[in-house]
């Protein structure tokens, strides 16, 4: 009975080993939603979202806030790390999807807004003012559910040719288009450390929480989070070509589940001489009675 345990426990160790058990449960690469196919004719060869990692952005450019209080970028910068969204407020469908993902995964985070880390959304049409960015505010601060947490929201208009140059700072390419009115944009929010600087991109309209969590420990300088973060950090690594985080530990595991296969074989070798030494003691034993 023994022998069949200790060779179930080592069957289950063999399969930590088998690449196909451990990897299917990794991401697989994929495109970005966010950025453009060289096969996109006309307008859509003209958006799309261009990774600028570790560039900063330029911190002087001025905007109106909700209040209809002219701010500048920098005004949000210097404490904690910054989640940007460039979107536009009657946007009748992908803007609100995006800032509908950012804020459902937000809600997941034991992390809040304007502690942790805070929102801007900046929009890309200068026609728009703070009234349109005022009922953004009220609308996603409802949505979030946590009202106390309303100085770490902010939603700001702009004149166009700040709007473009942080468009261009962050590599965010969108146009206008005559035909329908409406701006053609890519998917896709940033995460800036607290002086600025462009840390990571997160593609799409779905936005895995955890995936928040461990950009926005990263872009603290890995100053908030707790010891288990320390160790999904040391687990998973950002791959800027999906903007996700992917697991790393996958050889770890399997050097493991090798060194594991090893100690059992181990184990079991000398179980098996223990039991043989014994058998021989009991039998001398009974030989002298």
């Amino acid at each position: 009975m023994f022998i069949r345990k200790a060779l179930i426990s080592l069957g289950l160790a063999a399969m930590l080993a088998v690449p196909g058990v451990v990897s299917a449960q990794s991401p697989l690469p994929q495109q970005a939603p966010g950025e453009p196919s060289s096969a996109k004719p006309g307008l859509l060869s003209r958006i799309g979202i261009d990774q600028r990692l570790h560039q900063k952005v330029p911190l002087d450019l001025e905007f109106v806030d909700e209040t209809g209080k002219t701010v500048k970028l920098g005004d949000y910068m210097g404490k904690r790390p910054v989640l940007l969204a460039l979107v536009y407020y009657e946007c009748p469908m992908l803007c609100t999807q995006v800032l509908n993902g950012v804020t459902g995964a937000l809600k997941v985070l034991s992390f809040d807004v304007g502690k942790e880390f805070d929102v801007v959304a900046v929009s890309i049409n200068p026609r728009e003012g703070p009234g349109l960015a005022a009922g953004k505010k009220e609308a996603y601060l409802e949505r979030y559910g946590r009202p106390e947490t309303a100085d770490g929201w902010h939603f700001l208009t702009g004149r166009e040719e700040n709007i473009r140059a942080l468009a261009t700072a962050v590599g965010f390419r969108y146009e206008y288009d005559e035909e329908i009115k409406q701006y053609a944009h890519g998917a896709g929010v940033e995460l800036l450390t607290p002086k600025g600087v462009i840390a990571r991109y997160f593609y799409g309209i779905e936005y895995s929480p955890r995936d928040l969590r461990l950009g926005i420990i990263e872009a603290s300088e890995e100053k908030i989070g707790s010891p288990i973060d320390s160790v999904m950090l040391l687990c998973y690594h950002y791959d800027p070509t999906t903007g996700k985080y992917g697991a790393t530990a996958l050889t770890m595991v399997r050097i493991g589940a090798v060194a594991t296969m090893i100690a059992f074989a181990v184990f079991l070798f000398v179980s098996l001489r223990r039991e043989r030494a014994e058998g021989l003691r009991t039998a001398a034993a009974d030989n002298r009675t």
